[in-house]
């Protein structure tokens, strides 16, 4: 065997002791059924997966795709003019920016959350300003709507879009815009035409991880929704440490990797034809 074959071995092993063998053992569950008391009755049953076909999953299932491709959009938006920023800065400061960018990181997910139900709240900052500007007579009900869950699916997503297009942006040669410059194009047409799509691999990869965290992510619908914005994450939670459904948790979980997969296969193809 080839040394680079032998080399891949680490990373194969990997991949099937702590990928395959969890994704085995949802596999096997969600072919069991729930015995009383959420205990599992091992057999070969697709009641589970009939169960997915069920209008009220497949409009979570929807709503979920909806407001993951919303956040992607909305953070690409908001990430792309200061990944610019930081990539046309000073090498010197540019890591003291990208520093800035990682300082959420530093903070426990639930505790900047409930920092954001202070602010949205109806006794909150927003709330307060909006009253002394004259925009509102009475406190406007912003927390537990689907607003809030977007505001904070961006708030928590967007550094996930920063980093790639920064990484991107870095390195690419600004002499090509000059070039495209000095050719008559106008600030415009270089970014579109230059700028873009060098990116296009840093935008692509952000996007990526941006929607499938955003797909499994339960905890943001959960504190800034109050329980009324139900996700396919929030289902998949409900199942298996509420009611202790493990094998239709189990289906739940498969059919939202399906979903992502068969996305990210599309992107793919749609990537390779252009």
């Amino acid at each position: 065997m080839s040394r680079p074959a032998r080399l891949d071995w680490p990373a194969l092993g990997w991949q099937a002791v702590f990928l395959g063998v969890p994704l085995a053992l949802i596999a096997a569950v969600s072919v069991a059924s729930r015995g009383p008391y959420g205990t599992l009755e091992w057999g070969l049953g697709l009641d589970a997966y009939r169960r997915l076909l069920d209008p009220l999953y497949c409009s979570v299932f929807a709503r979920s795709l909806a407001l993951a491709g919303l956040n992607t959009i909305l953070c690409a938006v908001l990430a792309y003019p200061i990944a610019y920023w930081i990539a046309r800065a000073p090498r010197k400061k540019q890591g003291l920016l990208v520093l800035l960018v990682l300082i959420p990181f530093w903070t426990n997910v639930l505790v900047r959350l409930y920092a954001w139900m202070f602010i949205l709240g109806r006794a909150g900052p927003l709330n307060a300003m909006l009253q002394a500007a004259g925009l509102a007579q009475e406190p406007v009900e912003v927390l537990f709507t689907p607003g809030a869950v977007v505001l904070g699916l961006v708030y928590e997503h967007l550094p996930f879009m920063i980093l790639p297009l920064y990484a991107t942006l870095e390195k690419i040669d600004w002499a090509l815009v000059d070039a495209a410059r000095d050719l008559y194009a106008t600030p415009a047409q270089a970014f579109w035409r230059v700028t873009l799509p060098l990116s296009r691999p840093g935008l692509a990869a952000g996007s990526i991880l941006v929607f499938v965290w955003t797909l499994g992510d339960f905890v943001t619908p959960d504190i800034l929704g109050g329980s009324k914005i139900v996700m396919a994450g929030n289902l998949i939670h409900q199942q298996y440490l509420v009611l202790r459904d493990w094998p239709f948790g189990s289906a739940l979980s498969f059919g939202l990797m399906a979903v992502v997969g068969a996305g990210l296969a599309l992107a793919r193809r749609a990537e390779a034809v252009r």
